[in-house]
């Protein structure tokens, strides 16, 4: 069971799985710029409208659903297969279905450095790499992306466990965000008026859990081994 969010708080003691050391790897930055320019563009417009400080906040308590999610640590790793070489950040997560009814899962993940750039989970991700991930944590509950997609039943016997896993390009981040959405039905929207043509748009929100690691500033793979990022900060937001 998931506990209270406060902003500013450490969280700690969240659960985890382990996974060997790697070789430390070159930064990669180049490799997959095209998919975080489209990335962003997708991302754009909430992204505006976070930063001007107009997204709502979340209902102290919440009318519609929301599913009990316990993440663990952010860690880093270095994959060699023969579709794919380089460093990757993955974290695993449960979540519970204590809402009263069966839900449709689709849970959607998206980190942010402190340079802004934006990466939606999995993207680029070869097959390969996800199945060495998942080998080297020997959970057989387990499960990526895909696979944990659908319904989730009640209780916690029908809890799912999934993983997520970004390509490391930012070797140098001081900080890294993960923002976790499908875990709520809570949604709130904004009108605005698009200055370049007049028209008005809505801004629609999702609540969101947002997980904010402290990182080095300067990742060394091997140096890191199972010791995952510190999480400083858990909270849920409108985004």
């Amino acid at each position: 069971m998931p506990r209270p969010s406060i902003q500013h708080t450490v969280v700690e003691d969240l659960p985890h799985a382990d996974l060997h050391g790697r070789v430390q790897c070159a930064p990669r930055r180049q490799r997959h710029r095209s998919i975080l320019h489209r990335t962003l563009a997708v991302a754009l417009p909430i992204v505006i409208g976070c930063s001007l400080g107009l997204a709502p906040e979340p209902d102290p308590v919440s009318s519609r659903w929301q599913l009990d999610v316990d993440p663990g640590p952010l860690r880093v790793t270095y994959v060699h297969t023969p579709e794919a070489e380089g460093a990757y950040l993955y974290f695993t997560y449960s979540v519970t279905n204590n809402t009263g009814k069966d839900l449709e899962f689709v849970p959607s993940f998206d980190m942010v450095n402190d340079d802004g750039d934006l990466m939606l989970s999995g993207v680029g991700i070869p097959p390969s790499v996800t199945k060495s991930i998942l080998t080297s944590l020997e959970y057989p509950f387990l499960q990526d992306q895909i696979e944990i997609l659908g319904p989730i039943q009640q209780g916690p016997e029908n809890a799912k466990h999934g993983l997520v896993i970004w390509s490391l390009e930012d070797f140098d981040a001081d900080e890294i965000r993960i923002f976790g959405a499908g875990f709520s039905g809570e949604t709130d929207s904004i009108e605005l008026t698009d200055p370049r043509t007049g028209k008005k748009k809505r801004l629609v929100f999702r609540k969101t859990l947002m997980l904010r690691y402290a990182t080095p500033g300067n990742i060394d793979v091997t140096a890191m081994g199972d010791q995952p990022f510190d999480l400083v900060e858990k909270r849920w937001i409108m985004r």
